[in-house]
């Protein structure tokens, strides 16, 4: 027996090595007989399709898992209400593999006959609870649907929680079904207890005064609990900028006083930003921009910022001095100082400009006060003898103004702020100490509409009137330009205006731009749109409007949709087709 034990170990040996590497094998599985949803739950759930590609898998594998496939089969149909189906089950070996065939005969559903679903405790009355109800998922005669059953209970749960029910739970949730009568029965009863207040809140930070911080929470102690507005106060000391994190987050709730204590833990941010930035846009051409960004001057928050700007368009330097008002987010007092030069249709501008705003809220209203002192030239662009460049050339405006932008219902981010609807009115006179008397309006609005599925509608429209007691002596950052990426595509930036005896385009009294655009999703954050544009900057009203139509893809980042737009000129049949990449903050 010794002499034979080397031999038999040689010979296993060699038979391991003959049989070399486990090879993966694959497992292609078809499901026939059951609409797409359902097949896809039926593969999902067979663990043929789970161990396709394992590198142990061999025939008695195979088998166990064909046995199973049944019983998986029938579990994965049962969410959509098929309780009774015939599931036939055939795994034949191929090249490379085994080919899986489900044939599922699904038979007669079961039924929803009773669907009892009730609120009760303080909250029973509560609208956002009502309105989830009124949302409900589950039909009364259709097909049993689990996850609707399911997706119901959760969002009953979460939104009693969100609105300060904390304690909510089920005193009843059943689902009985007959597989007789193809019958089911859901019973379900929220109980909302108690709803509880914010308590008080404890902030833990050495970045910028405590009162400062406490002036960006979007609740008080005592208001009834709301997550909303904890994710809010998230947000708004996030855009603060001041802290590179935040925590804003709910302790252990006081089940006896019903109140919730908040707890707020953040980390300083950089006190300085550097920044260097090159791009390109159809609107400006190539552009560089260079910029500091000083996001704690003090320990009051006030900020200061300064970039330069080179672009075929401008050259300009700004600072700005940003103080925080009540609501530091949303209320601030401004002062910009700014330097350069730019150009508006073939107007070129220079010199400099100061400015004042105090932005507050009221109401639904972000309001601003601002006055600008201007000391700005006007020339003909590239004719440099057009204008002296003297100091004594330059005129001296002071505009005092005030601007309009509407709050959306329900925003979170202080960037939403105007985009819905917005209005500024501002003007000058001699009585100002300024060279020229005008009074200037300007309203923009956009909206976007879902037209249901992937389709939606976007509105934009603009108009601008101007009261001016001599045209020639307002300055040209006062007139109106159209044309561009966010005007009439299909035609230059600010290419659209009246002109002088010179043809050279000087900007106008009046303006009206208005937009509509069809947009459809796509995969994978992509969109096409198409559109009409329509509008011109004119000094007499019946003058003739610009027209143009183009088609675009869209790619949706969270906060941001960038575009490419090709756009034709109508009302100009002989003009190239225009090419336009905007970026474009989503409502």
């Amino acid at each position: 027996m010794p002499t034979r034990l080397p031999s038999v170990l040689l010979t296993i040996a060699c038979l391991a090595l003959a049989a070399g590497p486990a090879l993966a094998a694959n497992i292609k599985v078809e499901v026939r007989g059951v609409e797409p949803e359902l097949r896809d739950n039926v593969v999902a759930f067979l663990g043929l399709s789970r161990f396709s590609g394992f590198e142990e898998l061999d025939q008695d594998m195979i088998d166990r898992l064909a046995i199973r496939a049944e019983g998986e089969t029938r579990s994965a149909l049962r969410p959509f209400g098929y309780y009774e189906p015939e599931v036939r089950v055939q795994v034949e070996p191929m090249a490379g593999g085994w080919q899986a065939t489900i044939d599922i005969v699904p038979g007669e559903p079961v039924l929803l006959a009773v669907a009892d679903v009730a609120v009760e405790g303080a909250g029973a009355n509560e609208p956002f609870l009502a309105d989830v109800l009124r949302r409900s998922p589950l039909r009364v005669g259709e097909k049993l649907n689990h996850a609707a059953y399911e997706n119901l209970k959760g969002e009953l749960q979460r939104t009693a929680s969100s609105f300060g029910y904390l304690d909510a739970g089920w005193s009843r949730a059943e689902l009985a079904v007959d597989k007789e009568k193809r019958e089911a029965r859901i019973a379900l009863t929220l109980d909302t207890g108690e709803r509880y207040r914010f308590g008080p809140t404890s902030i833990t930070q050495d970045v910028v005064d405590p009162e400062l911080v406490q002036r960006y929470l979007r609740y008080r102690e005592g208001d009834w609990y709301d997550a909303a507005r904890l994710l809010r106060t998230q947000f708004a000391l996030d855009d603060s900028q001041y802290f590179s994190v935040v925590e804003v987050l709910p302790e252990a709730r006081d089940r006896t006083a019903k109140v919730a204590p908040i707890s707020i833990r953040a980390q300083a941010n950089d006190r300085h930003r550097y920044k260097v930035g090159v791009g390109y846009a159809t609107d400006t051409g190539p552009r560089l921009t260079l910029g500091w960004l000083n996001r704690r001057v003090n320990h009051r928050g006030h900020r200061l910022t300064v970039d330069a700007t080179l672009a075929d368009i401008e050259q300009s330097l700004q600072a700005s001095y940003t103080i925080p008002w009540e609501d530091p987010e949303l209320e601030r007092l401004q002062f910009r100082l700014r330097t350069g030069t730019e150009e508006r249709g073939d107007i070129e501008t220079t010199g400099s400009s100061m400015y004042a705003g105090l932005t507050q809220v009221r109401g639904r209203w972000q309001r601003v006060l601002f006055a600008s002192l201007d000391y700005l030239a006007d020339s003909v662009a590239g004719d440099s003898t057009a204008v002296s460049q003297d100091l004594e050339s330059r005129e001296l405006s002071v505009v005092p103004g005030i601007s309009y932008g509407r709050l959306p219902p329900g925003f979170i981010r202080s960037d939403d702020v105007g985009q819905e609807l917005y209005a500024e009115l501002l003007g000058s006179g001699t009585y100002l100490g300024s060279d020229s008397e005008f009074l200037r309006l300007r309203v923009r609005n956009e909206r976007r509409f879902d037209l249901g599925g992937p389709w939606h509608l976007i509105a934009r429209g603009e108009l601008g009137l101007s009261a001016v007691a001599d045209f020639q002596e307002l300055p040209a950052k006062y007139r109106f330009f159209a044309g561009g990426d966010r005007s009439v595509r299909g035609y230059a930036y600010d290419e659209l205006s009246p002109e002088d005896a010179e043809g050279n385009k000087v900007g106008g009294r009046h303006l009206i731009v208005a937009s509509l655009e069809v947009e459809h999703d796509l995969p994978r954050n992509l969109a096409v749109a198409v559109f009409v544009d329509a509008g011109n900057a004119f000094d007499s009203f019946g003058d003739p409007l610009e027209y143009s139509a183009g088609i675009g893809i869209r790619y949706r980042l969270p906060f941001l949709s960038v575009g490419l737009d090709v756009a034709k000129s109508l009302s100009e049949p002989g003009r190239d087709p225009r090419l336009h990449l905007n970026f474009t903050p989503l409502l």
